[in-house]
C-alpha cells in the first residue's frame, strides 16, 4: 500500500508526464533545455528528448527538429562567447593568444569541426573555440545543426526502441 508521500510523487510525475506530452509546453520546454544544455552550462537536453517521445511518440519528429534548432542556436551562442573572448584577450593581451596542437587540429579542419558539437564534454566548447579562432559562422552554424541533428534521431530512436 503507497504511503501519502508515494501517492502524491506519483501523481505529480503523471501530471509531469501529461504536462510535457502536450505540445504546446513540451515542445518549449524542450527547446529552452536544448539552448541552455549547449551553452558552456552544465545540462543535458536528452533525457527531456527521451520524456517528451516517450509519453507521446507522435512527438518523435516535431521534439528532433526542435531540439537540434535549440541546440544549434546555443552552439551559436558558444561560438559568439569564444569570439567576444577572443576579441578581449586580445584587447588586453595586445597579442594573438597562443596556438596550441588542439587549436591548431581545429584551423586544420576549420567549420567542420563543428560537426563534432554534439560530443559529451568537448562539443560545447568546441562551439566557443571555434568563435575564438573566428572559423566562419554560418558554415559553422550548419556543422553543428548536421551534427546535432543526427546525435538527436539516433539517440531518440535508440531510446524508443529500447523502452
Amino acid at each position: 500500500m503507497m504511503t501519502r508521500m508515494e501517492a502524491w510523487l506519483t501523481d505529480t510525475i503523471h501530471a509531469l508526464m501529461a504536462l510535457l506530452a502536450l505540445p504546446q509546453v513540451g515542445l518549449t520546454s524542450l527547446f529552452v533545455i536544448a539552448l541552455v544544455s549547449a551553452t558552456l552550462l552544465p545540462l543535458g537536453s536528452e533525457p527531456a528528448v527521451i520524456l517528451l517521445v516517450t509519453a507521446n511518440p507522435a512527438m518523435f519528429w516535431p521534439a528532433i527538429v526542435v531540439a537540434t534548432i535549440g541546440n544549434t542556436i546555443g552552439g551559436a551562442i558558444s561560438w559568439w562567447m569564444g569570439w567576444g573572448a577572443e576579441r578581449a584577450y586580445e584587447h588586453a593581451r595586445h597579442r594573438p593568444p597562443p596556438n596550441a596542437r588542439a587549436l591548431a587540429w581545429l584551423q586544420r579542419f576549420g567549420a567542420r569541426a563543428c560537426l563534432l558539437s554534439w560530443l559529451p564534454l568537448v562539443g560545447d566548447p568546441l562551439c566557443a573555440v571555434a568563435g575564438w579562432l573566428r572559423l566562419p559562422f554560418w558554415p559553422c552554424v550548419l556543422y553543428m545543426a548536421i551534427g546535432k541533428f543526427l546525435r538527436y534521431m539516433v539517440m531518440t530512436a535508440a531510446a524508443v526502441w529500447v523502452l
